[in-house]
């Protein structure tokens, strides 16, 4: 019998019981659903989380106190006092980091900012004019920190645009004075709305020198984070290892395991959330996939009752000439037909909610969310199905080929 007939058979055979068909897929159609929006979701939050590593700036070094943390106990280390002025002045100086365009340190935490009866709460930032230029901040209204701001400990502040929204509302902000941690401050400049950037939602945010920061809010001298910029992408690792040996020289640390800061790269922390979230992904797809193999077995009931009630039919075709081979494959194209249709179901159900999450993400998350086809997965997907379809339609094709015509000719 040729192919192309078997393959027709099978077709009317599943055409037959159109409603058990469809039950029959459903555990394949969920599965293969899952396992395309899982990676369609995990593409996505990988180029966000990227992006947004970009925003970092790709010739900024970022350097922080303490160990680099290797688990949940190192965590701590994070908040240690190993950056201070003495280490900014050496980092300033060019004859320790050659390559270092800009050096600016960031004091961060959240607090209350008060305008007449109106509270919101912000994320505050200590830091330099550099910041305008590291991280595109050039304010709608008018102006961003200077020098002399940072020098004289000046009580100004730079809101984001929801900070001033919140507090102002319609009102001019540029002039008026704010209350944060029971200091007045006045606003010199209000920043465009720009989102999430670079970890950062400067919407949210509120800016003031790190000299005021450190004198007035915080009570501390030393600083949460420190950002150099590089001259160039191709002096990155230069200025990374220049970093590192003036700070070691200035903490007297021979072995680098002692370490009391760390060094970042933007290539080197979109590398390890790559790694992270890729085997996210893969582990939670691989999860899915269970259902794929439940999906199997109810294909193999189903068929194995299938070849029950058609006993008859079976012994018939066989009376007419039909052989074991014609009707072995005849059970098994039904099988692999049946996952196949619902691999391709799958897909097409997994794409449509990937694309429908992505754009309820954009609108109410408010992040830069992108839709991603995932293709290896759709086509993984696909022949998965299908050899799902052939391992668990065997043995219920075999047990078809192997009745007597005689017998399945007398069974009632």
């Amino acid at each position: 019998m040729k192919l192309k007939y078997s393959i027709k058979t099978a077709i009317n055979g599943l055409r037959t019981h159109k409603s058990r068909s469809a039950l029959t897929i459903l555990g394949i159609v969920i599965g293969i659903t899952s396992i395309i929006l899982i990676m369609s979701l995990g593409q996505g939050a990988k180029g966000l989380i990227l992006g947004e590593i970009q925003g970092l700036g790709a010739k900024n070094v970022i350097i922080l106190p303490g160990k680099e943390p290797g688990g949940p106990s190192d965590l701590a280390s994070l908040f240690a006092d190993s950056l201070k002025e003495r280490e900014l002045n050496a980092l300033k100086n060019k004859n320790n980091v050659p390559n270092a365009v800009r050096v600016m340190p960031i004091i961060f935490g959240s607090e209350n900012g008060v305008y007449g009866n109106e509270i919101y709460k912000l994320s505050l930032f200590g830091a330099g004019e550099v910041m305008e230029a590291l991280f595109d901040l050039k304010p709608e209204r008018g102006i961003f920190l200077s020098d002399e701001d940072v020098r004289s400990k000046a009580s100004v502040v730079v809101l984001g645009s929801k900070v001033k929204d919140e507090l102002f509302g319609a009102s001019e902000a540029v002039g008026q004075k704010v209350r944060i941690k029971n200091n007045t401050f006045r606003v010199i400049g209000v920043l465009p709305a720009k989102g999430q950037s670079s970890f950062i939602n400067f919407d949210e945010s509120a800016i003031i020198p790190y000299t005021t920061m450190q004198q007035y809010v915080v009570g501390t001298k030393y600083f949460n984070r420190v950002v150099v910029e590089a001259d160039s992408e191709n002096n990155i690792d230069a200025v990374a290892q220049d970093i590192k040996k003036t700070l070691r020289d200035l903490h007297n640390i021979t072995d680098p395991e002692k370490d009391d800061f760390f060094v970042s790269t933007p290539a080197e922390v979109a590398e390890k959330l790559g790694t992270v979230l890729g085997t996210l992904t893969i582990f939670l797809a691989a999860v899915a996939a269970i259902s794929l193999v439940v999906g199997g077995i109810g294909i193999m009931n189903i068929m194995l009752v299938s070849v029950t009630e058609r006993t008859k039919e079976i012994g018939l075709r066989k009376a007419i000439g039909a052989t074991n081979k014609n009707i072995l494959t005849q059970f098994l194209l039904e099988a692999v037909i049946l996952t196949g249709l619902g691999g391709v179901i799958g897909i097409i159900l997994g794409s449509l909610f990937s694309f429908i999450a992505s754009i309820l993400i954009v609108k109410f998350a408010g992040l830069d969310w992108s839709f991603t086809f995932p293709y290896n997965a759709a086509i993984l997907g696909l022949v998965v199905s299908s050899l799902v379809g052939l391992v668990f339609g065997l043995y219920p094709a075999r047990q078809a080929a192997k009745k007597s015509p005689m017998e399945a000719l007398r069974y009632e």
